[in-house]
């Protein structure tokens, strides 16, 4: 057994996250089918759209990748600015205050994945 997907066809889900700027277009992949202790998604912003600053810790700790497809961005960790653009990953670790914004005049475009860091 396999499942296959492409992006035109999974139910895109549009809201604001972590009291961000604008709305982010969120891509789900394979939900509940999938077994990994992760989750995976694509999102897209505005030009102006922000996914608002915000810590993982605790009893909600994740670890987040983020890998940059299209355009332009700031991403912010723990006070520090670190401009991203195309072909750029970022980690934020489990109780790293973090966030990110589109700063490009096309939207950006990202795949997103986060789990409970391991030990």
């Amino acid at each position: 057994m396999y499942y296959k997907t492409s992006e035109s066809s999974v139910t895109k889900l549009s809201q604001t996250i972590h009291e961000g700027d604008g709305e982010i277009m969120r891509t789900p992949f394979f939900g509940d089918l999938s077994r990994l202790p992760v989750r995976y998604e694509i999102w897209e912003l505005e030009p102006g759209g922000s996914e608002g600053s915000h810590v993982h810790d605790g009893e909600s700790a994740l670890e987040e990748f983020y890998y940059f497809i299209e355009g332009e961005g700031l991403m912010w960790a723990d006070g520090e600015d670190i401009p991203v653009k195309a072909g750029d990953a970022f980690l934020a670790p489990e109780g790293s205050d973090h966030g990110f914004r589109n700063t490009g005049s096309e939207p950006l475009k990202l795949l997103i994945i986060w789990g409970k860091p391991i030990g």
